[in-house]
């Protein structure tokens, strides 16, 4: 069960990455620093999108509007952090 529960911890934090990814992506696409006509930045930029949107459309609608300020992948980080300390902290002690 301890396997099991580190692969769960182990994808948390890859999926953590993978937000961070998308965040800085999309400021360089908000910056224009990227060229998003070149397929290769294009597919990135997609697999990120998929990778990500599931999960924040849902924070995205409850959040308030904020004007150009989407504070979404910040809620779902600290969201993700929170699963974390709770596996570590209450269930992962538990288990044999």
């Amino acid at each position: 069960m301890r396997a099991l529960l580190d692969v769960i911890l182990i994808a948390l934090n890859f999926y953590t990455w993978i937000i961070i990814a998308h965040i800085i992506f999309s400021w360089l696409y908000a910056f224009n620093v990227i060229n998003t006509g070149n397929q290769f930045i294009a597919t990135i930029g997609n697999m990120l999108y998929q990778m990500t949107e599931p999960v924040l459309r849902p924070i995205r609608n409850r959040l308030p509007m904020l004007g150009g300020l989407d504070l979404s992948p910040l809620v779902l980080i600290l969201f993700v952090f929170f699963l974390q300390r709770v596996i570590v902290y209450y269930i992962y002690p538990s288990v044999y």
